[in-house]
């Protein structure tokens, strides 16, 4: 089998990391489900912001982890539905907040925690972003996923960021 296509970016602050969310925004097509996984301070809504700008949503939307209310919605070039499932219990619980109609849409969304769900859950293409803090406060961020939609994404994300650094 073949492994999908994968990246690794560090980011050394929080406007980094979402420079590296507003790079991938600007890339996205409609429908693009994005799996957000990584430890509470990792990094998942910082990323979810600077989606926010690559989506073109009016800045005076305040794109904050929707922990309480579950899912923030969003209008912009593409829909933005952004997701926490961190008080999910399973997928029943997911259903009843109605992602599997989020996911069904043009609507791009991103979901925080997404691990709380089987792999079986979620569509075939979707793209996955880890985020892991190391010690020195850097974030590293692998962005993998399946299908050839998610694979131009990552190189297209790639090759942008690293256009981005060398003009820094």
């Amino acid at each position: 089998m073949n492994e999908p296509p994968a990246c690794q970016i560090a980011t050394q602050t929080a406007e980094q990391t979402r420079k590296l969310g507003e790079l991938t925004g600007s890339c996205l097509q409609s429908g693009t489900v994005i799996q957000l996984i990584g430890d509470l301070g990792s990094g998942k809504t910082c990323f979810v912001q600077g989606l926010a700008r690559g989506l073109a949503i009016p800045p005076e939307y305040d794109i904050t982890s929707p922990t309480y209310t579950l899912v923030h919605e969003y209008p912009g070039r593409l829909p933005l539905a952004h997701v926490d499932l961190y008080r999910i219990a399973d997928e029943m619980d997911a259903e009843a907040i109605g992602l599997l109609d989020l996911m069904d849409s043009r609507t791009v969304v991103a979901v925080e925690w997404a691990d709380r769900l089987s792999d079986g859950f979620w569509p075939r293409e979707t793209l996955h972003v880890h985020f892991q803090t190391q010690v020195d406060g850097t974030r590293c961020i692998h962005l993998f996923g399946y299908g050839l939609q998610t694979g131009s994404l990552i190189k297209k994300v790639f090759a942008l960021w690293n256009d981005k650094s060398s003009g820094d």
